[in-house]
């Protein structure tokens, strides 16, 4: 009987991972629970659980009275206590954003299996993710569909032996869309996705393809691959998660239907695969085929080349990338900023960092810190300029 503390409960990862461990009550046990600011839902999924306590990011407002008796904790620090709980032995990490940092190296710093959804905890403080790995003696699970698949492809074998890794992308709802269109764009367009029910942050980054290039980083610091061995190419209908290839010429892919209970199901159950029959039924030839690949179009998802820009440069860059995508998103649903000035935003926030080394976490919640107040202020660039200040960024960093 494995004791799990669920971080970002409330949220589409979190749902998903309940639910995994309601169809296996003999082999899970929900002992914390937390969000970020939906008090009404995560009391009654303490109702429904009884947990050891509960944690809420930010304060409720004054009069809020939870219908569950038990303990509630609130503020960051709170959340990093429920990722080192005694109470627990693994953590599933689903919070959103540079808020999951903390969290992460809580979790590996007390010797806890991390299940991690959280990408920016690996694009904002991979290095301080991995000495937290090496230091606390944890284990690092991703639950990312497509870095899930990489490591079930694995299958324990030495990351020395991958030649190549392909990463695939949905294409997002633009995907065919001519690159004029995209002015109109609209918040309640860029949230249809074609294939992943997820949160709104992640949709958004989907429509721009931010969210790959996130992807390309955190496999780069999963696996140790030079950035010049991961691919990432448009697969539509989402079947195949990602292709491994080794260094003797042979490949593997992992398939499946669109459902991010099968990468939660590996995290929680590792190594077995857990009998499961209510998850989305697996890859079938006829139904699922043909299986169709395109190459990415960077010049007109320019947040793209920006991020894995980003991530070759190294430094403060991957940390001022990933906060200022943040604020653009925030800035585009508020409908501050036009969809295609997103990556103007970007990268004029991005203008004011370096390839410094990162040494703490109070060096990136400075840069992040940062890059958050230039983001707030920038003023987007329409798509024009934005590849060309993609390509300029590019040449400089390297």
């Amino acid at each position: 009987m494995k004791r799990v503390a669920v971080l970002g409960a409330t949220g589409s990862v979190g749902a998903g991972a309940l639910e995994v461990i309601r169809r296996h009550p003999d082999r899970f046990r929900v002992t914390v629970l937390t969000a970020h600011r939906n008090r009404e839902a995560l009391d009654a999924l303490a109702l429904e659980w009884d947990p050891e306590f509960v944690v809420l990011g930010t304060p409720p407002p004054h009069g809020f009275t939870p219908r569950w008796s038990g303990e509630w904790r609130v503020g960051p620090d709170a959340l990093e206590d429920a990722a080192r709980s005694p109470r627990a032995d693994l953590v599933l990490n689903a919070l959103v954003g540079f808020a999951g940092l903390g969290p992460t190296l809580a979790a590996l710093g007390a010797g806890k299996r991390l299940a991690l959804a959280n990408k920016e905890s690996l694009v904002a403080g991979g290095a301080l993710v991995l000495r937290a790995l090496s230091e606390g003696g944890g284990e690092l699970l991703p639950v990312d569909s497509e870095h899930s698949a990489v490591h079930q492809c694995l299958a324990g074998r030495p990351a020395a032996e991958i030649a190549r890794i392909t990463l695939t992308a949905s294409g997002g709802p633009f995907r065919t869309w001519p690159a004029e269109r995209l002015a109109a764009v609209r918040p309640a367009d860029a949230l249809r996705h074609p294939t992943w029910a997820m949160g709104s942050k992640i949709t958004i980054d989907s429509a721009t393809l931010a969210n790959k290039a996130l992807e390309v980083i955190e496999a780069q610091t999963l696996f140790g691959i030079p950035y010049e061995r991961i691919d990432v190419v448009v697969h539509p209908t989402s079947i195949v998660h990602s292709v491994v290839e080794f260094r003797d010429g042979s490949s593997l892919a992992q398939l499946g239907r669109p459902s991010m209970e099968i990468p939660i199901l590996w995290a929680l159950g590792y190594p077995e695969h857990l009998d499961d029959a209510r998850v989305e039924p697996g890859f079938d030839p006829i139904r699922d085929g043909p299986l169709e690949f395109e190459p990415v179009r960077e010049d007109v998802f320019p947040l793209f080349r920006a991020g894995v820009a980003a991530g070759e440069a190294g430094g403060e860059f991957p940390v001022a990338f990933n906060a200022a995508n943040e604020v653009a998103v925030e800035r585009f649903l508020a409908g501050q900023v036009g969809f295609e000035e997103l990556s103007g935003v970007v990268l004029r926030t991005l203008e004011g960092f370096s390839s410094r080394a990162i040494e703490s976490v109070e060096d990136v919640r400075r840069i992040d810190a940062r890059a958050r107040g230039i983001a707030r202020e920038a003023p987007g660039a329409r798509s024009r300029r934005s590849r060309n200040r993609v390509s300029t960024s590019r040449e400089t960093n390297e």
